[in-house]
């Protein structure tokens, strides 16, 4: 039973409580507004002359018998082809995570064992890297792409968000390798290991978390990116963030807003459930090494 010393005020649990549901309100309103507006029209959602039309859906009614519809998901997914936007961008995603993956453990586990003065000096080198506007690293890419004739197609965008995403997975994963004592790996060498098997049978297990951790944030890159995969590829190969751009329209050509916010909505919830299924290893990933046991 807590003592009176630890317990909290109730006047206090009732503020913490109202803070956190406020909080959480203002939080998820963007989304839950776009969400509800996806399935009005545009005379409803952007409504200036009644802004209860967007709640109503009055036009909506009006043309389609019911305050829904589902014509902004209809023109986007099948009229403008979005599914295949969503499948480019998830062969990118999987491509530049596992490549990411596979080169900043090898990478962050060498550099973490190594006790050479470089290795510092490289680290340093790969956060200036990271540092640069990515489209400073497009404008060198184009024109080896043009020669070759490999602008506009799925690889050429990879390779770039892989060289931008490259120093960000060094530099997380050689902080989580630093947190696991060598110990375990002179352990290993003694049990018969190989630098390698240890590496693997032993030291990924433990910081597994972490590499989780990494992964998802160098699948949001990918995933979010616009600069690099609205300059590299084609018309037919767009990802989903050029293509939600697209149905916006430009100055020269019409486009359609609804298209836009559907498909605002078929990206982002893939994301809420990615973080939800894999919240427990992110906050362990981050926190790993917080507490030395």
């Amino acid at each position: 039973m807590a003592s009176k010393a630890t317990q909290q005020p109730l006047g206090l649990k009732i503020f913490a409580g109202l803070f956190i549901a406020f909080w959480l309100t203002l939080a998820a309103f963007p989304f839950m507004w776009t969400l509800w507006g996806s399935f009005k029209v545009e005379l409803d959602f952007f409504s200036i002359a009644d802004w209860t039309n967007s709640l109503t859906g009055k036009n909506t009614e009006e043309v389609y018998g019911s305050p829904f519809t589902t014509t902004g998901y209809a023109g986007a997914w099948i009229q403008e082809g979005f599914g295949r936007a969503v499948f480019n961008t998830f062969i990118v995603c999987i491509f530049v995570v596992c490549t990411s993956l596979t080169i900043g453990t090898l990478g962050g586990y060498a550099l973490s064992r190594s006790n050479y003065r470089y290795t510092f000096w490289l680290l340093i080198i790969a956060l200036i890297f990271r540092a640069m506007p990515p489209i400073t690293l497009v404008s060198g890419y184009l024109p080896p792409f043009f020669q070759w004739n490999l602008w506009g197609i799925l690889p050429t965008s990879i390779i770039v968000l892989v060289a931008i995403n490259q120093p960000f997975t060094l530099w997380m994963l050689h902080s989580f390798f630093q947190k696991i004592p060598k110990e375990l790996d002179e352990s290993a060498r003694v049990d018969g290991c190989t630098q390698f098997q240890a590496f693997r049978h032993v030291i990924i297990p433990v910081m597994w978390p972490g590499v989780i951790t990494t992964a998802l944030f160098s699948f949001l890159l990918a995933y979010n990116d616009f600069a690099v995969t609205a300059m590299l590829l084609s018309k037919e190969n767009q990802t989903m963030v050029p293509k939600i751009a697209s149905f916006l329209g430009t100055t020269q050509t019409e486009g359609n807003v609804m298209f836009a916010v559907a498909a605002v909505v078929s990206a982002t919830a893939p994301l809420f459930i990615l973080v939800m299924f894999f919240q427990r290893h992110i906050v362990s990933g981050l926190t790993a090494g917080a507490v030395k046991g």
